[in-house]
């Protein structure tokens, strides 16, 4: 496995912003997918009452909720945190929405200080993200919260 040039993907991913929201992380996850080798998905979450809603990804069909504090999702969003997992099937309350996934890692979305969704990415091999990802992925993360930061709450989903 090649290491992923995450300074060319932060570059990618700051020419695709655009005022449209749902444009703009439906195109972001394209660049992840086909940046980053062995994923089986790539997506986002809101925060909508009170529970994760799915938004835009790729891969196969997703859980639509996941209730706060439930699953890895969820426990990145409660605990505020990247969560990086090696083996999900050693994650307590792990949401099995794809049997083929092993390895996942899920990075918290903020405005105005508060946690609105979160970038969950899977994949099938074990160990599978690596410290050097959860750096590259929090700078993609950062991007985005910079292109939400003026965005009305209301818009999000």
């Amino acid at each position: 496995m090649k290491n992923t040039d995450y300074e060319l993907l932060v570059k990618q991913v700051e020419a695709v912003k655009t005022e449209y929201l749902l444009s703009f992380l439906c195109n972001v996850t394209a660049l992840i997918n086909e940046s980053l080798e062995d994923l089986n998905w790539a997506g986002f979450y809101f925060v909508k009452d009170d529970k994760l809603i799915l938004g835009p990804f790729q891969g196969k069909v997703a859980c639509v909720e996941i209730a706060k504090g439930k699953g890895v999702c969820g426990t990145a969003w409660a605990k505020d945190e990247t969560i990086l997992v090696p083996d999900v099937h050693r994650f307590p309350g792990h949401i099995a929405c794809d049997s083929a996934s092993n390895s996942e890692i899920v990075i918290p979305i903020h405005k105005d200080h508060e946690v609105i969704a979160v970038l969950d990415i899977d994949s099938p091999l074990y160990e599978r993200f690596k410290e050097e990802d959860k750096e590259g992925l929090e700078k993609i993360v950062s991007v985005i919260e910079e292109a939400i930061g003026d965005m009305p709450s209301s818009g999000l989903i």
